[in-house]
């Protein structure tokens, strides 16, 4: 090692003008600490951004329950012969709704209002149609699992059969 190199590992001297790209640097004078916290940092990310999009899942698949509820309930009071006929319909109609959010699985749709299975269909009739859809819950790496098991998003929709509606039984007057 010559003595020009030693004298420039050797830092300054007093009163000395030197530029710092004219002098190599030695020691860690002028490190900045925090790079072990990136992995954190993505970490957290990553978990923020499962948890948002986990959350978006469910304001989707609360629309879509909406939907297909409404449906259901459209298709119900715009069919003809009995209530069991209607449903299956009904039932048919909610499902393809579902299915058009890209909720085809894990979609229940109930008739909780309107009748017998057996029982026609008639005017006046109320119907109301509850549809559920489950969103699976994702195990976070920090947080864990949200609940015990799927998040269930609820539609539900009411609708009157037509009063004037020619073909069905019953008055054409609605109390």
């Amino acid at each position: 090692m010559n003595a020009a190199h030693r004298a420039s590992l050797a830092g300054p001297k007093p009163g000395d003008r030197t530029t710092g790209a004219a002098r190599a640097w030695s020691g860690d004078d002028g490190v900045v600490g925090g790079v072990e916290v990136l992995p954190f940092a993505v970490l957290v990310f990553v978990v923020g951004t499962l948890l948002v999009l986990n959350g978006w899942a469910v304001i989707d698949a609360k629309g879509a329950a909406v939907a297909a509820a409404r449906e259901a309930g459209r298709r119900h009071v715009e069919s003809t012969g009995t209530v069991g006929e209607a449903h299956a319909g009904a039932q048919a109609s909610a499902l393809a709704a579902a299915e058009g959010h890209g909720w085809s699985r894990r979609v229940e749709v109930e008739l909780v209002g309107g009748g017998d299975a057996d029982s026609p269909l008639q005017r006046c009739d109320r119907v109301t149609y509850e549809v559920r859809v489950f969103v699976p819950t994702l195990v976070l790496p920090v947080l864990g699992r949200f609940g015990s098991g799927p998040i269930v998003a609820t539609g539900r929709h009411s609708e009157l059969v037509d009063p004037f509606r020619s073909g069905l039984a019953g008055s054409g007057i609605c109390a």
